[in-house]
């Protein structure tokens, strides 16, 4: 059983990679974005096909619609938060984008009417205190790193208005392949239009870029996605969901090691309040409300 919890931080830890592998990169953002995805598509496709192969008297032209505005939420959310990632610390960034259980209710009872729990409205307000605190600082010593920070936070509405619609389609999902792997081409097609107005698809710095574009696509998209779901099979959906809220802390180590980027003193009890908000929104639910929820988190990773 240790090496489950080993396997899924470690999956945690991938997931974090990508805000590093971000600023490392110089590509445009709505470029970026949409080769990320392209390359998560192209490596899962295999498995796309196998489950295509197995499931196609249930999957058709109706199952492919249901990718199609999942899959432009997703690609809007890369490309904001390559734009906020590379205008705060890594940390921060990572912080604000992962507080996903505290505004998932809200979405929820918006999209799919499912009723407000007094915990999840306090968890709500803990956590957004804990923003406060953070953009604050932010706004009083670099006005960027303030802007920053707003752009991830709607990066982050954006990530939950997605995951909010995995929920409402869940009863037509036939694999979580045949579900995701056309979201990714979705998303990358709608950020290749997005980009190509502005840039060329081929303004890609050179072989540094292109490193970071595969590891993009592989390192957090294709392992940290895949490892998530392993883990929401053997272990418990909550544990899940809580570890995952732990890649700021990460993203905060790497920060430090590869760009010497240390978090203000606001950093700390911003993270304190989002953390406590967080697992009492998740403690709120009911357990199998809070599988679905971690489930379709992990699925979107």
């Amino acid at each position: 059983m240790l090496w489950r919890y080993l396997l899924l931080m470690f999956g945690v830890f991938t997931g974090a990679t990508a805000v590093i592998m971000i600023r490392q990169c110089s590509v445009h953002p709505s470029l970026l974005a949409s080769y990320r995805q392209g390359v998560a598509a192209v490596v899962l496709l295999p498995l796309f096909l196998r489950d295509w192969r197995r499931r196609r008297a249930t999957f058709g032209w109706p199952q492919v619609g249901m990718t199609v505005l999942p899959g432009l939420f997703l690609g809007g959310h890369f490309i904001t938060w390559i734009i906020g990632a590379r205008m705060t610390p890594p940390a921060n960034s990572s912080l604000v984008v992962n507080m996903l259980p505290v505004v998932m209710p809200f979405l929820a009872y918006f999209l799919i009417r499912e009723p407000l729990r007094k915990g999840e409205l306090a968890g709500t307000a803990m956590a957004m205190v804990g923003v406060a605190v953070l953009a604050g600082q932010d706004f009083h010593l670099d006005r960027t790193s303030f802007l920053g920070d707003l752009i991830c936070f709607g990066s982050m509405l954006l990530f939950a208005a997605y995951i909010a619609l995995a929920r409402r389609n869940r009863e037509h999902i036939v694999s979580l392949w045949l579900y995701v792997v056309p979201i990714y081409a979705v998303g990358a097609l709608a950020c290749l239009a997005a980009a190509l107005p502005q840039v060329s698809p081929l303004a890609v710095g050179g072989g540094r870029d292109w490193l970071m574009i595969l590891g993009l696509g592989i390192i957090p998209t294709v392992m940290g996605h895949s490892i998530l779901n392993y883990s929401m099979k053997h272990l418990r959906s909550q544990v899940v969901s809580i570890a995952n809220l732990s890649q700021f802390i990460y993203a905060g180590i790497m920060g430090y090691f590869v760009e010497r980027a240390v978090p203000g003193w606001a950093f700390y009890p911003a993270s304190l309040l989002l953390i406590a908000g967080s697992v009492l929104a998740l403690k709120s639910q009911p357990p199998a409300e809070r599988e679905e929820l971690a489930k379709d988190q992990a699925q979107a990773t």
